[in-house]
């Protein structure tokens, strides 16, 4: 009888324990988990804070009775692993409730501890409450009784989370981030949406600025690096996480160079015994195989449904990542694939930039809403690199057909000829995703060259002229400073007007600047394509103007603001 020992009941390591007992019905099969639950849904944390999710019950999918009964496994809740032997296959086990040390022997161990919240070493930082498990939710539901102000520290997808929940209680927040924007893997004109919605539901947003110390009372107070004193009655900490990997390091395990646990593709450590998934190994990026930290529940599950296939000798392998995620903020979605503008100019990447603003499904049918995508293409493979999209309805599927492309080593190009479903109430006959494809084409074949909006003001300063084509009354209600205006309509009978040199033309979104830059390339003129049109622009530079205020622009953000 093959004896296996798996550590951490949740995700990862929940999905081995149960698939190796639908392979292997003779096994002895043991979970350990630290906290009092197993197999909840961690995912769901902050919305049982907000009340979203009403029944706490509602997480806790599985209970070890549930487990036990269905797939005759061993799950020990408030047990925790101090130390393996591996000369003797041994893992030495605590109960936490009676303090007695036990001795599982196992033919193979999975280590699932996931990963833990980020406590920097700040005077006052034991106040601030961490949202890891269902003991952590109870004790944040608990202070947040009665709490009128809070503060959250972090402006990662955890940090957004917790600000919107506790706005749903009726308190105060104040979001303190670090860095010149809210989610770092969107880039700055794609975030500013985000920002707005998360202003204008009441979060007062302090960006690049630290906190230097929490002073601890019956109403917090919380000291920030610009100055500033802000009180709080509940200090939720959401930094980020780090792999827990304290156990395997302890055994000798060898980790990679960003801190987790290092697997081979198999999931097995540097122990051929030893298996690790989750939130606590190192993954490889799907762009250029390096070394990432990905802590996603898709990828631990699949990981543990693979090292289950490996241990039982059936073939399996793990996959490279690209990090597809998405994240709720009042309504809006903001989703992101694969890299961002910011990391391919730190690596110093090639890369063409596509934004467009399509409707989440027909104009004509009601209650379509506008999205704001952005695609990142090689220009010489016509690769995709990377995908952003913002909005409050139908972000999700675009990123997911692009994140299925990405994993089909499909090229932009071929986004153009994707058959996808259609109707009017879900999405158009040329779908938002297919219009990528056909701008990437219109750029690869050299239709149209575009400009950034980045790139905008040192264009003008070599002496181009910006043209806006939309109608009089959208450029005197949001003009572009600067900008000369001439309808698209009008542009023909109006040549004559254009005064000599480069132009750049812009329209709200666009589509009306690229069929300007067609009429005016043929007609002999030097053009560019503000990409994105106005509403790229306005984003961009919104999210420059109170980067530049904040004074806290990280070596990504200040990168891209100075091209």
């Amino acid at each position: 009888m093959r004896k296996i020992v798996v550590i951490g009941g949740v995700a990862g390591g929940m999905s081995a324990a149960t698939r190796l007992r639908r392979l292997d019905e003779e096994a002895s099969i043991t979970v350990v988990e630290r906290s009092g639950h197993v197999s909840f849904a961690n995912c769901g944390l902050p919305y049982r804070l907000g009340g979203v999710i009403e029944e706490r019950s509602a997480l806790l999918l599985q209970t070890p009775e549930s487990l036990a009964a269905r797939f005759a496994l061993d799950v020990r809740v408030r047990h925790e692993a101090r130390a393996i032997d591996r000369a003797n296959r041994r893992v030495t086990v605590r109960d936490l409730a009676s303090g007695e040390d036990v001795e599982l022997e196992y033919d193979a161990l999975v280590l699932s501890p996931g990963a833990r919240p980020v406590r920097p070493p700040l005077p006052g930082i034991e106040v601030a409450h961490t949202l890891r498990d269902v003991e952590d939710l109870d004790a944040l539901v608990a202070s947040a009784r009665g709490a009128r102000e809070a503060v959250v520290v972090g402006g990662g997808f955890i940090g957004v989370e917790v600000a919107e929940n506790l706005v749903h209680r009726g308190i105060g927040v104040t979001l303190v981030e670090a860095t010149g924007q809210v989610m770092a893997p969107l880039d700055p004109e794609m975030v500013e949406p985000v920002h707005a919605a998360m202003r204008a539901a009441g979060v007062r947003l302090v960006l690049g600025t630290s906190v230097e110390r929490i002073e601890p009372g019956e109403r917090h107070v919380v000291h920030l690096s610009d100055g500033q004193a802000v009180p709080a009655g509940l200090v939720v900490a959401a930094i980020g996480v780090r792999p827990e990997t304290s156990l395997a390091a302890a055994a000798g395990l060898a980790l990679g160079e960003r801190g987790g646990i290092l697997v081979d593709d198999s999931l097995r450590t540097s122990d051929p015994a030893i298996f690790a998934v989750g939130d606590a190994v190192e993954k490889r990026d799907g762009l250029d195989s390096s070394a990432v930290l990905v802590p996603l529940a898709n990828t631990a599950n699949r990981q543990g449904r693979i090292v289950a296939d490996v241990v039982v000798g059936r073939p399996g392998a793990d996959r490279p990542v690209l990090g597809t995620a998405i994240v709720g903020v009042f309504g809006v979605a903001a989703a992101s694939v694969g890299w961002n503008e910011k990391r391919l100019r730190a690596a110093g990447r090639p890369h063409r930039v596509l934004h467009t603003h399509p409707g989440s499904h027909a104009g004509y049918y009601p209650g379509s809403e506008t999205m704001a995508l952005k695609l990142l293409v090689d220009p010489l493979t016509d690769e995709i690199l990377g995908a952003q999209g913002v909005g409050r309805d139908g972000v999700d599927k675009r990123i997911d057909v692009i994140a299925t492309a990405m994993t089909g080593r499909l090229t932009a190009a071929d986004l153009a000829d994707l058959e996808l479903a259609y109707a009017p109430q879900f999405g158009s006959a040329k779908d938002p995703v297919n219009m990528l494809g056909w701008v990437d084409r219109a750029v690869a074949d050299g239709d149209v060259e575009t400009l950034q909006w980045h790139e905008l003001d040192a264009a003008l300063a070599a002496g181009a002229t910006l043209l806006d084509v939309r109608t009089a009354a959208e450029h005197a209600a949001r003009p572009v400073p600067g900008a000369l205006n001439v309808p698209v309509d009008e542009l023909r009978s109006r040549l004559g007007e254009l005064p000599s040199g480069p132009l750049v033309v812009h329209c709200e979104v666009g589509l009306r600047g690229y069929v300007a830059a067609r009429l005016l390339t043929q007609h002999g003129r030097e053009v560019r394509n503000l990409d994105g049109g106005y509403r790229t622009w306005a984003a961009g530079t919104a999210s420059q103007r109170a980067t530049a205020a904040a004074g806290g622009m990280g070596p990504g953000t200040a990168s891209l603001l100075r091209a």
